[in-house]
């Protein structure tokens, strides 16, 4: 329950970043912030140190909490928060609303590449699926899944229909918390063309990942495949007092 009170401020310390509620680019302190959303204090904390490590706000020792000018002029689609990296809680464009189609669901042995990522045996049953996800009825990305049928025997068709990461941690208990990205641009194929609405000269954004669970266990290798309209990332980067 902690865990989501301080995931809920950050949320919703961030949509009022967005919406310009702070007067002079400036948070308010910490002390009238948890009395505002009445939570702890070491929960606001927590909230504030994950926005800071997004590179949201800024803390400017002996002046208070600010937020970064550049987080809002040069927004990326893709924003995580630390807590859940689902497209559909990452990927959000503000008036537009997202949807999933499920193209393929099917169950198969594990590839040897496939088994390596997920640290199965070969032959092992996985589930492979197919998603293709929608901006008001505009597709994309494609989405192609692999996931071990140990960790979710019982996965049905339907949950694929919605968030599949969110179910994960709300119905199992379970979070996705790290993953390992390869992002690259190549030319689009004619799926690409067909699916995503491109021309044959028009590019497509490649992201493949390996997503773990909290505990370290990899829970899905997949590939998408983005509209290059919508690959548009941020990094924060901290070098921190000791690099060298």
């Amino acid at each position: 329950m902690a865990d989501y009170v301080y995931r809920t401020v950050m949320q919703d310390i961030k949509q009022n970043i967005l919406n310009n509620k702070y007067n002079g680019m400036r948070i308010p302190d910490e002390r009238s912030l948890a009395k505002h959303y009445d939570v702890s204090r070491s929960s606001m904390k927590r909230a504030l140190e994950l926005l800071a490590q997004q590179g949201i706000v800024f803390k400017k020792r002996g002046s208070g909490t600010f937020i970064n000018p550049l987080y809002l002029k040069n927004q990326a689609m893709f924003r995580y928060d630390g807590s859940n990296l689902g497209i559909t809680d990452s990927f959000k464009v503000p008036g537009k609303k997202q949807q999933i189609k499920l193209l393929d669901f099917h169950v198969i042995n594990a590839t040897k590449e496939i088994a390596e990522d997920l640290f199965i045996n070969e032959n092992d049953f996985v589930y492979e699926f197919k998603r293709l996800r929608l901006l008001d009825e505009q597709p994309f990305l494609i989405e192609t899944g692999y996931l071990p049928i140990k960790i979710m025997p019982e996965l049905k068709p339907e949950t694929l229909q919605s968030s599949l990461f969110n179910y994960l941690e709300y119905e199992q208990n379970k979070t996705v918390t790290k993953a390992f990205l390869n992002i690259t641009v190549e030319p689009s194929s004619k799926t690409d063309q067909e699916q995503l609405h491109l021309k044959p000269t028009e590019p497509v954004g490649v992201m493949d990942g390996i997503f773990f669970l909290d505990d370290g266990t990899p829970f899905e290798v997949s590939n998408m495949r983005v509209h290059y309209h919508y690959m548009n990332f941020n990094t924060f980067v901290n070098l921190g007092i000791n690099g060298n």
